[in-house]
């Protein structure tokens, strides 16, 4: 056996691999459990602070849910759209300024949309800008691309 292939899946019994599965699978759980609890509490502190309320716990769990999904499937579209926005442009404040237009408004149609199909929670559009908007910021903020 050569100094490469040493340690390799394809070496280890069933046991090494069941090991190897679920410890892959438990770390991608708790990241995506961790994402998830910031949204929640993110929110929830959002909607505290702008005076939401909503019935109970699971109303604003529902919520949260339903953003983050619909807004998954929103970003793919927006973010085609800022691509083919800012191909040719130059400046980067331009940039900037069109990626928050874009996915404040893009976070505004999915914050829109889930609060009129979700009866346990009632947001003003003053809130829904405001959250939008906000979110929009922390995207951008917190972007891993230099």
């Amino acid at each position: 056996m050569s100094k490469r292939n040493r340690g390799s899946f394809r070496d280890m019994n069933i046991v090494e691999k069941t090991a190897v599965v679920v410890g892959i699978g438990l770390l991608i759980f708790f990241v995506a459990a961790f994402v998830f609890g910031i949204y929640f509490f993110g929110l929830a502190g959002i909607f505290e602070l702008l005076g939401v309320q909503y019935k109970s716990v699971w109303s604003l769990l529902v919520f949260v849910v339903c953003f983050i999904f619909l807004g998954i499937i929103v970003e793919l579209f927006s973010k085609a759209i800022y691509k083919l926005s800012v191909r040719n442009m130059t400046g980067k404040v331009n940039v900037i300024i069109v990626r928050f237009i874009i996915e404040g408004t893009s976070n505004l149609l999915v914050l829109y949309t889930v609060d009129e199909f979700l009866n346990g929670m009632i947001l003003s559009m003053k809130t829904e800008i405001i959250v939008a908007f906000l979110i929009a910021v922390l995207e951008i903020v917190f972007d891993d691309k230099k």
